[in-house]
């Protein structure tokens, strides 16, 4: 099928896609009437926001209970092909169009107290576990319930439980399984810093500044083997600010340290799946590098953010060193650069990115004997999305990703894939 054609066809899909919601009631405000507070928005509303308020004027009408969830169904084209001899093991599995396994969530928010809520995130269904679990859940503070110590949390948000470390800024434009109507793309990073840990941390913010900073543990805690595990530490710098009505500028940069793991998780933590299914091997993550150098890990990531007028600039750098028995030893470089235009009212919306990474990578995980070989990998995403309600986001992506310098024997040597994606999802 030509180039051309695809996109009719997914034009096409699109229309029809959109007529369905057009029949929604008037009140949707009212029948999602939000009582909790200092939450961010999980609709169009929460898109551009990274860490939740420090101030919010919803009143505390006292204990109160939200469900609310996502849903989100993709249609796929690609193709892909890499430089194996036909027939051989390591070819790439011939794939065609159709649609992918539908990914939901289930959100249980609890005011418990002024200033004191709970968070608990199911997945119903995801790529990597298709049955129902807990992803996680935390209690956030944001008052003190006690005489004489409210003023003390003007400026500061504490957060404990199993959740994912404030670590650089592109985890709050990320797809969390289904809840994906903030990310402006279908596909996450190539290297995709995402986890959850059992763990505490504070937030900081005022006047612009951001200061936050915390630890945790393992992604799957355990008693046993104390001498192997250490826990880990995150912090976060930055300053964002709105510099006048057409302006706003936001920098951070981000570390994270253990000096000790049974299984580093931080960039292969993610337990949904990837967005692009059945491409170029990595199973449920097909399409991702989950770096995962063991023992010990030291991340680094600086996010710039700039939006002028309807224009928005998010940019990723980000360095990964691990340190283990010799063969868990390496260094990974990623880069990302993305551009979003939004109009209508923010209602339509059209973006590009580009990522690559680059380093040492052990193959033992992929299907070869351990040993080191510096890969890298390029891609490119060309997106446009259609905001249809605050909660209904129907999206389309090109996406072209190329495998390079990966050694004879695998998968991925020669490897690439290209082709179109489209993503209705609902958030409420």
């Amino acid at each position: 099928m030509n180039t051309i054609t695809r996109i009719f066809r997914l034009f096409l899909f699109l229309i029809v896609a959109a007529a369905l919601p057009l029949t929604a009631t008037a009140q949707q405000e009212d029948l999602f009437d939000d009582d909790i507070r200092y939450n961010r928005p999980v609709g169009q509303d929460g898109v551009t926001m990274f860490e939740p308020p420090m101030e919010d004027d919803t009143p505390y009408d006292g204990f109160a209970v939200k469900i609310g969830g996502a849903f989100a169904q993709q249609m796929q084209a690609i193709d892909q092909s890499n430089a194996a001899p036909a027939n051989s093991e390591n070819n790439v599995t011939e794939i065609g169009r159709g649609f992918n396994l539908a990914t939901a969530n289930l959100d249980l928010d609890a005011q418990l107290a002024r200033g004191i809520q709970l968070h608990v995130r199911t997945y119903l269904s995801s790529r990597h576990h298709p049955e129902a679990w807990v992803k996680g859940g935390y209690l956030q503070l944001d008052e003190l319930p006690f005489a004489g110590l409210e003023g003390l949390m003007n400026n500061i948000s504490i957060r404990a439980g199993h959740f994912m470390p404030n670590y650089g800024d592109a985890h709050f434009r990320r797809t969390d399984n289904a809840d994906a109507i903030q990310n402006p793309f279908v596909g996450n990073n190539i290297v995709d810093a995402f986890t959850t840990e059992v763990g505490a941390e504070a937030t900081y913010m005022n006047s612009g500044v951001l200061l936050a900073g915390g630890f945790g543990g393992a992604l799957n805690p355990s008693v046993e083997n104390p001498d192997d595990r250490a826990p880990s530490w995150h912090g976060k710098l930055g300053y964002d600010t709105q510099v006048n009505e057409f302006v706003r500028v936001r920098l951070t940069g981000s570390a994270y340290y253990t000096a000790s793991s049974n299984d580093g998780q931080l960039h292969s933590g993610d337990r949904a799946g990837s967005r692009y299914y059945s491409v170029v091997g990595s199973g449920d993550w097909s399409g991702r590098i989950r770096v995962n150098y063991g023992e010990q890990t030291t991340a680094f990531m600086v996010n710039p953010f700039v939006k002028v007028g309807s224009l928005e600039l998010f940019g990723t750098i980000e360095t990964i060193t691990g340190e283990g028995d010799g063969l868990n030893d390496g260094t990974a470089n990623q880069y990302a650069v993305e551009a979003v235009y939004r109009f209508l009212n923010d209602n339509l919306f059209l973006g590009a990115r580009y990522n690559t990474m680059d380093g040492d990578l052990n193959l033992a995980g992929f299907g070869q004997p351990a040993s080191w070989s510096d890969v890298s990998v390029d891609r490119w995403q060309v997106s446009g999305g259609w905001f249809l309600t605050n909660n209904i986001l129907v999206k389309a992506e090109y996406v072209d990703q190329s495998y390079n310098d990966f050694p004879d024997g695998t998968v991925e040597t020669g490897a690439e894939f290209d082709g179109f994606m489209l993503e209705g999802v609902v958030s409420f």
